[in-house]
């Protein structure tokens, strides 16, 4: 086996795919980063969710919010829904797994915060109820997928932000997912007055 040739393989994929992804990405992470920044500019907070990867991804992006990304600027209203282990796994124990996050979506979210809901395949159950409990709470939806969308393209409202990256293998497209990631939090630093 030629573990070298793989390991180029796999940065050349994921060059490519990259450098392919921002015809179609460009547009809908400009929007993303709009809304964020309207939503943290009226007093809103950004909640996010994934699972495995994704999860990892969504504590990921609340930290560079929180902390700071690449400039020195106040602290952003942004919080990962999958890292308070005593909610999630009591959640999960007395109602369902399905469940983790829009109990935290229904109990946190107010009208005009935003959910940014990450799943490679777009058909993760638990971020499809924490899409529903975010419109059920008058929130936005910055959807991060991959795969077409799956099941999440179909539930996003016209006010919505669906981010696709065109592809179906899992590495990449979580790939992909960080760059996005990494795009809107500059975004949001330009974007921001004082930033």
């Amino acid at each position: 086996m030629d573990l070298l040739g793989r390991i180029s393989q796999h940065f050349t994929d994921s060059a490519n795919l990259k450098l392919q992804a921002v015809k179609v990405l460009a547009e809908p992470l400009l929007r993303a980063s709009e809304r964020m920044v309207q939503c943290l500019m009226n007093e809103g907070k950004i909640l996010s969710c994934g699972n495995g990867g994704s999860a990892a991804d969504a504590q990921h992006f609340s930290a560079e919010l929180l902390n700071r990304f690449e400039m020195e600027r106040p602290p952003l209203a942004a919080m990962a829904l999958s890292t308070d282990t005593s909610t999630l796994t009591s959640i999960a124990n007395d109602y369902s797994y399905k469940e983790v996050f829009s109990k935290q979506v229904r109990a946190l979210g107010r009208p005009g915060d935003l959910l940014l809901a990450i799943s490679t395949s777009g058909n993760s159950p638990n971020v499809i109820e924490a899409i529903h409990a975010a419109h059920d709470r008058q929130m936005g939806v910055v959807a991060l997928t991959g795969k077409q969308g799956g099941k999440m393209a179909g539930l996003l409202k016209p006010t919505d932000v669906h981010i696709c990256v065109p592809a179906d293998r899992t590495a990449r497209i979580q790939e992909v997912h960080l760059l996005c990631l990494h795009c809107m939090c500059d975004a949001i630093d330009c974007q921001l007055p004082g930033a």
